[in-house]
């Protein structure tokens, strides 16, 4: 795979997390070229700010501030005295400068300009994930009008032509100029594009700068004379391309290993984040035969991982092991970014937890109270809680001589705080303090490495015979006849992943899908399971359409809707007090003292996550609406929004518990997900809950001497500053609620996708345990949550039994024997029957999969009642006159009751039956 990094990536993305750069809306300035007479609104980015500086212009049809514009004249802009140049002074003829039509990366029109020899090249690209973008093959043009190169930039004006819209392969996309403004973004290298003679060969590494920016509109923007201008657009600079179509997308097709013959497990595991770790301990702990699949590489150096910066050569430790390389994934995410998804995700093993900033939170009582379904509240969940933090217990302390290094800037903060009355707390020994409470932050970090469920769960499953692990493997879709699955056909991702189909042990086998919020709705869609709409995208594809399964096999649910995220919010301040240190060049660089210490002993600032992460406080705040809004906020010692590095912490603001605003992930035709319908701050009340939290927070900090505030200024006002910050980028990377779970069947306008035992609706042995389940925002980062919500998974699925029951009627009508999961003959025992009178003949007859669909503990049927679960149909039964109703009492999840008559309260029968019952232990698949 081609060198392309999170400098683009997110940069020209405006992603998500922590490094995110969201400018306030930015007026224009008036410029009018003297050689052509075209005036432009233009926006600057300071060289204090980038590699070396860069001016961007549009000049926009007469009538595009009323009709939407399809194109315009643009120009970037050297500027020697202002060292203002599109690309790195670095000397002439070097780097490049890129732009996002649409602001964020992924899945918007890109644009790239560099010099090569005499002339500026450009290149359209598109990408739909953190990659290497591919070349565009849409029908935007540039035509140039001039350029020039000199000793510390270029400048390019040019026509640029469908460039406000497009569509790659059924991708499609727009901006508005007619909203007065367009979200736009940039990014540039000091180095040059490798292959660069020809635009359609070039490969391009990390850039140095990157922001995006919302570029509102003045009078200026829309001119009658723009016609005129167009004619002197004339000159089309192809390159040396020989012919060649070019390509510069992802490299060769990885080469895969075939699956074994006679390949066979109890349970697959797709997807190795925590929930797929928990999830392959506790079943093979259970005596079960075990696949995990993880579609990526090796991370820890335990787990034979390779990726590491020079000064690690020679010890057993990779970049992901050490805390303070952590924010390296945003300089460097070639090869463990999922190339699939428009938000970045990690695709390796351990997934977030391989890459996060590590953050452990003991859950809040209130996050299972308020948001999930009876059988989840807090209390069924403090065991498996319990279960985690017994085995991951956190830290405020990651370095191993209990010392919190580079207190100097989260002091400034912390000390604000306290002295206007907020709380000092440690969070994992108080988790529910969650009101005007500060702490230092929480670890997942142990002995001095990341460690975490990597270093715990995944290592006593990996220690058993009876577990197995794929890396570098894709899951394309599980393989099923009907409700029941059977297998699942993989792909590889990276050279030696496996190829084929893996089966499951016929009539007991199950697969757990663990990748993610975008992972497992995308391999539910192609599998034929989701809304129509995207299964119908499948159908459509060139990579599925001709073996997706037949459309009378689809099972309707909304897989990709009710996704949220933490809405992103940040401010800036400075002190003089604050000190900042340089994580990323401890990757090339690190302090000498500081590296021995952390490789001697584990101690030191490298021991803890970069960019120092520190403090963590809590609020809440009630709407409107009546519903209370939890608000985290994390500080870090960097600059941020074209605030350098300094004297600078930039604070995130989180909207959590309580936030109603959702959105949607789809799959496009190129079978990537996207981020279709935004879900930040969607809701008014959430919007106000973030305006009252920034408010709430300069007054508490008010009386913090020589505290400035710089982004946004003191005479702003917030409503103002929050209301101008554009909708896209604004994501914390806590993906959850795409594949919610509930009481209300999906299938029947219910919301959820997979019942209260995790298992998909209308499939018999299909499971979803990772952050997609979730049916609401939680108050803080999700790991701990995501482990201990699967440490209850695996309880309820281990508890979930196969049941067999057999009924008899006393008249001569109809009756049903039911049995969804056979039990293992090994574990049957002898059949036991209790009855009433002597029973008489009936017909046996099998229902249909829509008459047993709605409920999968059990269902049974007598004459024309058919009754699943504790719910009943009535229908009417001409055989004895009448409807029939037959209630029955069940215990939900665990299916533990008897049917032997109707002293026990369990069965009241009408008309009269004969009960005959099935007494054997039920096997725990």
């Amino acid at each position: 795979m081609n060198l392309f990094t999170r400098r683009l990536a997110a940069a020209v993305a405006g992603s998500v997390l922590l490094q995110t750069c969201l400018a306030q809306s930015s007026p224009p300035t008036l410029y009018t070229d003297s050689d052509t007479g075209i005036t432009f609104d233009t926006w600057t980015v300071a060289a204090s700010s980038s590699a070396a500086g860069l001016t961007f212009g549009m000049a926009l049809p007469g009538d595009a501030l009323t009709t939407d514009a399809t194109e315009f004249i643009g120009y970037l802009r050297s500027d020697n005295a202002a060292r203002q140049s599109c690309n790195s002074a670095n000397g002439k003829g070097t780097g490049w400068c890129g732009l996002s039509m649409g602001g964020s990366m992924t899945s918007k029109l890109l644009l790239m300009a560099y010099p090569s020899g005499d002339r500026v090249l450009t290149s359209f690209r598109f990408s739909s994930g953190y990659v290497m973008p591919d070349l565009y093959t849409g029908n935007a043009t540039v035509t140039q009008i001039s350029s020039s190169i000199n000793a510390t930039g270029f400048t390019l004006l040019f026509r640029c032509q469908n460039c406000l819209a497009w569509d790659q392969g059924g991708t499609t996309g727009s901006v508005s100029t007619s909203a007065g403004q367009l979200v736009l973004g940039w990014a540039q290298a000091k180095k040059s594009p490798t292959n660069g003679a020809c635009p359609g060969d070039l490969s391009l590494v990390q850039h140095e700068a990157q922001s995006i920016w919302a570029a509102k509109f003045d009078k200026n923007a829309a001119s009658s004379s723009y016609e005129a201008w167009t004619k002197l657009a004339t000159t089309v600079v192809t390159g040396d391309c020989d012919g060649s179509p070019g390509g510069g997308g992802n490299g060769t097709e990885p080469v895969g290993t075939p699956v074994p013959d006679g390949a066979v497990y109890d349970y697959i595991v797709v997807g190795s984040g925590p929930g797929g770790m928990v999830m392959a301990d506790r079943l093979s702990e259970a005596g079960h035969k075990v696949l995990l699949i993880e579609k990526g590489p090796p991370s820890l150096g335990i787990w034979g991982g390779t990726m590491k910066p020079a000064w690690l050569e020679g010890t057993e430790l990779t970049r992901f092991d050490v805390p303070g390389l952590c924010n390296q994934i945003w300089v460097d995410s070639d090869g463990i970014a999922c190339p699939d998804h428009d938000q970045m995700s990690g695709c390796l093993l351990g997934g977030g937890t391989a890459i996060n900033s590590g953050l452990w939170w003991s859950p809040y009582s209130k996050d299972f109270d308020e948001n999930f379904p009876d059988g989840w509240k807090y209390n069924d969940m403090k065991k498996a809680i319990s279960k985690v933090f017994s085995r991951i217990p956190g830290t405020i302390h990651p370095s191993m001589d209990g010392f919190i290094y580079l207190q100097e800037g989260p002091s400034v903060i912390m000390n604000g705080l306290l002295a206007a009355g907020w709380k000092m707390t440690s969070f994992d020994d108080s988790p529910e303090e969650k009101y005007r409470s500060i702490g230092y932050s929480p670890y997942m970090f142990s002995n001095g490495q990341r460690n975490g469920p990597l270093a715990t769960y995944l290592v006593t499953a990996h220690e058993r015979s009876n577990m197995d692990m794929w890396l570098n493997t894709t899951v394309r879709r599980v393989i099923r006849d009907g409700s029941r699955i059977t297998g699942v056909e993989v792909e590889p991702f990276l050279d030696g992943g496996s190829q084929g189909v893996v089966n499951i042990t016929a009539s007991s086998g199950r697969v757990i899908l663990s990748a993610g919020a975008f992972g497992s709705p995308k391999i539910l869609f192609r599998s034929g399971i989701g809304p129509k709409d995207q299964l119908t995208v499948v159908k459509n594809s060139a990579l599925d359409g001709d073996t997706m399964i037949n459309e009378s096999q689809w099972i309707e649910l909304p897989v990709g809707k009710n996704l949220m995220d933490h809405p992103n919010t940040e401010v800036v301040v400075q002190h003089p007090d604050i000190i900042p240190y340089d994580f990323y060049g401890a990757w090339e660089n690190p302090i000498e003292g500081d590296k021995e210490r952390y490789l001697t002993n584990r101690t030191g600032p490298l021991a803890q996550a970069a960019p120092n992460v520190n403090p963590i406080f809590f609020d809440q705040v009630t709407g409107p609406d009546g519903i209370t809004r939890q608000l985290e906020w994390q500080a870090r010692v960097e600059g941020s929004h074209n605030i350098p590095d300094g004297h600078t912490i930039t604070m995130t603001q989180y909207v959590g518990r309580g936030q109603t605003s959702r959105g949607r992930m789809t799959i496009n035709a190129q079978l990537n997900t996207v981020v279709s319908t935004l879900p930040w701050l969607t809701d008014q009340n959430d919007v106000d809950a973030a305006i009252q939290g920034i408010e709430r927070l300069q007054a508490s900090l008010k009386n913090v001497t020589d505290l400035t505030w710089a982004f946004p200024t003191a005479n702003v006002s917030i409503p103002d500053f929050v209301n101008s910050l554009p909708s896209t980028g604004r994501g914390s990377n806590h993906w959850m609620g795409s594949c919610k779970m509930g009481p209300d069947d999906g299938r029947d306008g219910g919301s959820a996708v997979v019942d209260l035992n995790l298992k998909v609706y209308g499939t018999d042995n299909l499971f979803v345990v990772d952050a997609s389940i979730f049916p609401g925002m939680i108050s803080a980062n999700p790991s701990a949550y995501i482990t201990s919500v699967a440490e209850r998974a695996a309880e309820r699925i281990l508890g979930f039994k196969n049941l067999a029951i057999c009924l008899l009627c006393v008249f001569p009508f109809p009756f049903t024997l039911v049995s969804l999961h056979q039990p293992s003959p090994k574990k049957r025992q002898k059949m036991s029957a209790s009855t009433h009178s002597e029973p008489l003949s009936g017909t046996f007859s099998e229902l249909t999969k829509h008459d047993i669909r709605r409920r999968h503990e059990f269902c049974f049927a007598c004459g024309s009642s058919v009754v699943h679960g504790a719910h009943v149909i009535e229908q009417s039964d001409a055989s004895v006159g009448g409807k029939s109703r037959v209630p029955l009492l069940v215990q939900r999840g665990l299916i533990d009751f008897d049917l032997r008559g109707i002293e026990n309260g369990i069965l009241y029968p009408y008309p009269p039956v004969i009960i005959w019952s099935i007494s054997f232990p039920f096997h725990n698949m």
